[in-house]
């Protein structure tokens, strides 16, 4: 059979976040408010991994080919995204994983425990 091969996945972003909906029929999402961290992993050019995570450390993994004028727009809007230095990430060297953007807001701070 002939044809286009099937995407192992597909991204999308939207105002309120990203979502990676797999193959299998799985979903990472992350909402934008939610957002701690954004990582770049290096490999090839071809395989450049966008990592975004919470503050809970879950994550939505976005390959650079999924990556559009929209989601980069988007990143540029967090407080004090630097894009010059999400440029330099992208053009690491191989394997490397640089954080370009950790939210100026700390987490959540634990609850407070009572100790006998």
């Amino acid at each position: 059979m002939h044809g286009d091969s099937v995407p192992d996945s597909y991204v999308y972003v939207t105002e309120e976040g990203v979502a990676r909906h797999y193959a299998d029929g799985s979903v990472a999402a992350l909402a934008w408010e939610d957002l701690a961290e954004v990582r770049i992993e290096g490999g090839s050019d071809a395989d450049i991994l966008y990592i975004l995570l919470d503050h809970d450390g879950q994550s939505c993994v976005v390959p650079r080919s999924a990556v559009d004028a929209a989601f980069l727009a988007r990143l540029r809007y967090l407080p004090d995204f630097d894009p010059e230095r999400l440029g330099a990430a992208v053009n690491a060297s191989a394997g490397e994983s640089v954080v370009v953007w950790r939210s100026p807001e700390p987490p959540a701070p634990l609850p407070d425990f009572e100790y006998d």
